[in-house]
Order: C-alpha cells, then structure tokens, then sequence
C-alpha cells in the first residue's frame, strides 16, 4: 500500500493535496482533472485510456454507474482482438501472459475514477454509503484525508461483506454451520476442494497426544483449524504477512481449537521439528502485480522450493510433509511435472501417496475464460511426502 505518497491538484484556482493509496502499488496520477455528473462515459473513457485520472465531485450512485459504463467499454472485443486461425496455435504459456496483460491494463483504466475520502474514512458526496468501517479493516485509521480509486473502494466494501457474512466450510460443519472470515487482503478459501483433501489425508502413524504439527503460510487459518479437529495436540502456523496472521487469530478464536494452534510470524519454519508439515503455496509461479496477488503468484517458486529444501531440517525421521498444490501451472506451461519431481529430489524427499480432487469452481466450467482449456484439465493434488 502506498499510502506514505501523496497527490496534488488543482480545484477552482487552489491547489489541494491529500494522501493516496493503491493496494495495487500504482503510483499517483500526474495527470487528474475534476469531473461530475455531466461527464460522458465516452469521455472518461477516452482520459482514462489517456492516462488522465478522473477525481468525482458528482453524485455516488452515478460514479458506480460511470465505473459499470467503462468496465463495458474495456470488455467490449475489438477487432484486433477477433482470433484468426493462427491464433488458436497460441500455447497456453501465451495464453496467460496475454490475459495477465490484458487484466493489468483492465484495472489500471478502470482505476482512473477516483474518490476522495476524509481522515474519518467518510465520502462527502450525495448517496455515498457509510465506508468507515470497511476502510478502518482494510486500512486501519487514518492520517488525513486521501484519495483512492472507486474500483479498489468498491473493493473493500465487498470484503468487509465477506468478512461479515463468512465463507462455509462443509468439511467442519458437521451438525452446526462453521464459516472462515477472510479479511481484506487475505485469500478467501472459497475453493473448497484443498481443504477437503487435508481433512481426508490419513494422518501419520508417529502423531500422538505430544506431537507437532507445523502449518507453513497460514492465511486465514482454515489449515490449523482442519489440523486440530482432527486431534493434532499442538500447530504451530506461520506467515510473515500481518494481514494474514490477524485474520488467522480472528478465526482460530471463533474456532473451538483457540488452545491447540499458536501463530508465529516468520518466513516458513519455525524452530525444531514436526511430525506434519502442511504447506499450500501459491500455485501459479510468476511474479504478482500487487501485494493482493501474493496467495496466487510464488515468483520463481521462491515458497514451494523454500518449503520443499526446509523439510529436512524441520521434519521428524518418521514424520509426513503435505503440500497442497494445483497443476494448473503445468498445463499453463509455467511448471513442468518432471521440474517438481526434481525438486522433491533435491530436497530429499520421496512421494509416498498424492490424493487428487477435480476442482468445482464456476471458471472450471465457464468456456469464455481464456484460461479455459488449461482449468477444463485441472486436478488438485495433496502430495504426501516423507525423508528418504
């Protein structure tokens, strides 16, 4: 977040300047006019493609308008866009850089339209919603005044949603409804088949009453707590994002297991050894465009070869490792199969069992998405590992 930068303009003869953040890393706009209800969507159109930011004085309701209106304008295919028949020659590798570009240049133009926001997390415009305390979540207080882009505000508000109404987790439900409540900026375990695959997973043999459980990278903490409601007596879970390790405290209280998981902020291990070691890394290997894409982007697979190495140094002689990993990477051409079958090598480590699970979210079966064919193929694997 980038708010220790700030963006100046001028307004009726005055020149202003308040705080500016991006979740995103975007630098503030050197270019920035002021605009209203009267402005054309065609006209934001062309400044945002421009590289002008747009600062709304008008109603708010309209601003959500003008966003929709331009979405449209962006999403519509243009003729350069039509495949022809080389087109369908593309690997899948050029397949999804061109669609991380083209998603890239879709959130820098729609982030053009922007609002401004008071140090009490407050939109002084007609209709605006009562944002203070999403933003104070996402946030926290606030100095002075700043402006951010409508787009990432509409995006807070809809986490604080999801904060509020919580994600269900069939797999801990049982006869009474468990839900995760992911925080801004924590990956939400909406995908359920991972966590399907750790509760089903037959725990090691060496596990009793005295044993450890590490769970490296703990996000909102759904790992640590499917963990300790299989009976694992002590986890001790990992992250160095703050972010995650306070929505992972938050849930692991609204859990039963509060006394069974201990969260400890530090790059992967913690000290001495475990008889499980549970990790799911990002699962795509290239570089995130924001610090929001960090849970799906692990560039040069920095987490899953520094996971991988550790597990000799951290896993007891008779103890399992679990990593949790997707092949979607395999069939983007980010990753090969017989790349991860070196690493295992490298770590010294060997493959004792891998359960797979189809996945079942809509994009699976959505034949417009660009990544189609690739996630059409998709398998969600645990890979039960152990020292050789």
């Amino acid at each position: 977040m980038s708010s220790d930068q700030s963006i100046g303009w001028e307004e009726d003869g005055v020149t202003h300047s308040a705080l500016w953040r991006s979740e995103n890393g975007i630098r503030p706009h050197q270019k920035l006019v002021i605009a209203d209800d009267t402005l054309t969507a065609d006209a934001a159109y062309r400044m945002a493609c421009e590289g002008t930011a747009i600062l709304w004085r008008g109603d708010f309701q309209n601003a959500r308008q003008l966003l929709q209106a331009l979405a449209r304008r962006v999403d519509k295919p243009s003729k350069k866009s039509v495949r022809s028949k080389k087109d369908f020659h593309q690997s899948q590798l050029d397949i999804f850089n061109l669609h991380r570009l083209a998603q890239s240049q879709r959130a820098r133009t729609l982030g053009m339209l922007l609002i401004e926001c008071t140090a009490e997390h407050h939109i002084d415009l007609r209709r605006a919603p009562d944002i203070a305390q999403a933003c104070e979540e996402a946030y926290g207080p606030a100095r002075s005044s700043y402006l951010v882009s409508l787009r990432e505000l509409l995006g807070v508000v809809g986490a604080h949603e999801w904060r509020k109404k919580g994600v269900l987790i069939p797999a801990l439900s049982g006869t009474q409804a468990f839900h995760i409540h992911p925080h801004y900026g924590v990956f939400s375990p909406i995908r359920g088949e991972y966590i399907d695959l750790v509760n089903q997973a037959p725990l090691p043999g060496i596990l009793d009453s005295y044993s450890i459980a590490f769970d490296i990278g703990v996000g909102t903490g759904i790992l640590s707590i499917v963990l300790a409601s299989r009976g694992i007596a002590k986890i001790i879970a990992t992250d160095l994002d703050q972010r995650a390790l306070d929505c992972a405290k938050d849930n692991i209280e609204r859990s039963n297991f509060a006394k069974q998981i201990e969260l400890l902020k530090t790059n992967l291990f913690p000290e001495g050894k475990a008889a499980l070691i549970v990790c799911n890394p990002p699962w795509l290997p290239a570089r995130p465009s924001s610090p929001l894409e960090g849970a799906i982007y692990d560039p040069n697979s920095q987490m899953l070869t520094g996971f991988l190495s550790g597990l000799k140094d951290h896993l007891l002689p008779e103890g399992e490792a679990w990593l949790v990993l997707s092949d979607l990477a395999e069939y983007l051409g980010l990753r090969s199969r017989e790349q991860l079958q070196a690493w295992f090598d490298d770590a010294g480590v060997k493959v004792i069992d891998r359960m797979n699970i189809k996945p079942h979210h809509k994009k699976v079966f959505d034949q417009t998405d660009p990544l189609h064919v690739a996630r059409s193929k998709e398998v969600t694997s645990l890979w039960r590992l152990i020292l050789k």
